[in-house]
């Protein structure tokens, strides 16, 4: 699958400025302290520098937690749109939660599969996956760290508790007021290159995902069934500490973490990513290297495998792990973030 890639973000920043009508279509730009995402010709006051992130497209936007801006509605076509969408995606602004059937679009005057056409061809994806991108982008990108479920309902648009329920039992597979233990705790961290969604067990971090991932529903999907438990949002005793760590890494302070992990696997998987956390900071090592590394020299697509199912970016560093040929290939958080971790790294490699 084609994954975009982002100009640098002084560019991007610029163009946000200047409303360079020449960067539609291109990204996408989210403002951290309003959860709002725009075009890059929106004509709102202009946010400050270190208070915006950057996305491809919309539906990295959605994942990551954030909402389409009411001033340039970056969810509607550069042309017109039929009034029947402006009304549907005025409905489910109001109501993110809102879940639509075939039966429901007909009842409002749309053709489901032109509609899917028509989501998929503007933004990547169908107009179901839009839906679900809302209802995940609420529950993880709204709900702050020590926020009660109430609250994040009424706080952040929800018109009903039972919407906010249903979405997030969806989502997490348990009630947000769940409170039975054991349970593994998720919160949100943001970062220079992005929101981040953590995960916490009893034993450490099991899950440190960049929130516009396309595999995070799967990630979770697996993490809930591998620990046991659901996945509710709160507030953990790792959770301080992994923050505290992260700021010190992306300002170049920390080359190896301390937070404890839990990396429950297969077997193999577990064995591969251990080697992982062996590859030293600022340095890489090819798939065939870690292979050997992992007591499987044969392995290759085995652990190449594993390093792609690896839930806990950067503290178990996959990014590391290039082609024989010292390039750069898959990375779940994309490519440019993988290159921005090594340049990072090298740069601070002796500080």
């Amino acid at each position: 699958m084609f994954e975009p890639t982002l100009p640098d973000p002084d560019t991007m920043y610029r163009a946000l400025v200047d409303k360079d009508p020449s960067f539609e279509g291109i990204f996408f730009a989210a403002v951290t302290t309003t959860g709002i995402f725009c075009r890059p010709t929106c004509t709102a006051r202009k946010p400050r520098r270190e208070n915006v992130m950057f996305f491809p497209t919309t539906r990295e936007a959605l994942l990551a937690g954030y909402r389409p801006c009411r001033v340039c509605h970056p969810m509607a076509l550069p042309g017109a749109l039929p009034e029947a969408v402006k009304g549907l995606l005025a409905e489910i602004e109001a109501d993110p939660g809102l879940r639509l059937a075939d039966t429901d679009l007909r009842d409002r005057g749309i053709d489901p599969a032109g509609l899917r056409r028509l989501f998929k061809r503007t933004h990547g994806m169908t107009f179901q996956g839009y839906l679900r991108a809302r209802r995940v982008g609420e529950a993880f990108g709204q709900i702050r760290h020590g926020e009660s479920a109430t609250d994040a309902a009424f706080d952040h648009g929800w018109e009903s508790l039972s919407g906010f329920g249903d979405a997030f039992r969806k989502i997490l597979g348990a009630s947000p007021t769940r409170a039975s233990s054991p349970v593994t705790t998720v919160t949100r961290i943001e970062t220079p290159l992005g929101p981040m969604l953590a995960g916490a067990s009893d034993a450490g971090i099991a899950l440190l995902e960049f929130a516009d991932r396309r595999m995070l529903e799967t990630q979770i999907t697996r993490l809930r069934r591998l620990l046991g438990t659901p996945l509710v949002p709160g507030s953990s005793p790792f959770f301080e500490r992994l923050a505290d760590e992260l700021r010190r890494y992306f300002a170049g302070d920390l080359h190896r973490f301390e937070v404890p992990l839990d990396l429950r696997g297969t077997p193999f998987q577990t064995r591969v990513w251990t080697v992982l956390l062996t590859i030293p900071y600022g340095h890489t090592r090819s798939y065939a290297e870690q292979a050997k590394a992992a007591g499987d020299p044969s392995a290759i697509r085995a652990v190449a495998r594993a390093n792609g199912d690896n839930r806990i970016a950067i503290i178990v560093p996959c990014h590391r792990v290039v082609g024989s040929d010292g390039s750069l290939t898959g990375y779940g958080g994309g490519l440019w973030r993988k290159r921005w971790l090594l340049d990072h790294e090298r740069h601070h490699l002796g500080s």
